[in-house]
């Protein structure tokens, strides 16, 4: 990938991390209900994973996982650090606003999953390797 890849990848998981910190206001999403909060992330994932399939489809097989794997780093690592100084220095948490924000701690771990999962089943249903419903190999 390219510098300017890089760049653009980290601009866009920045431009993110600003839309959600200010959907959250006013107190970054602990205003709402743990009910809530888990439908919030369960719902979440829906458009996450149609926008990781939209991106990753296009792409030469062989660049895929790497591509996804540069996605997972650039929409967990700065925006884990985001939230470390805006939940854990701002605010005072310190690192116990990885429990207190649980529903942004598990958007550090998902993305490393669903992305290369999302690439390496692209490449699979590219290669024909998934089996067809009724035949069998």
């Amino acid at each position: 990938m390219t510098k300017r890849g890089h760049i653009r990848i980290f601009l866009i998981a920045t431009v993110v991390w600003v839309g959600f910190w200010v959907a959250g206001l006013p107190s970054y999403y602990q205003q709402y209900s743990l009910v809530l909060m888990v439908w919030f992330d369960f719902l979440v994932l829906i458009p996450i994973a149609a926008i990781v399939y939209f991106v990753l489809k296009p792409l030469r097989p062989e660049r895929r996982l790497t591509i996804s794997l540069w996605l997972a780093f650039y929409f967990t690592v700065p925006l884990a650090v985001y939230d470390w100084l805006y939940c854990g220095l701002y605010l005072g948490h310190g690192v116990q606003f990885i429990s207190r924000y649980w529903y942004l701690t598990v958007y550090y771990a998902i993305p490393w999953v669903l992305l290369p999962l999302m690439a390496l089943l692209l490449n699979r249903m590219r290669s024909g390797e998934m089996e067809k419903p009724g035949v069998t190999t």
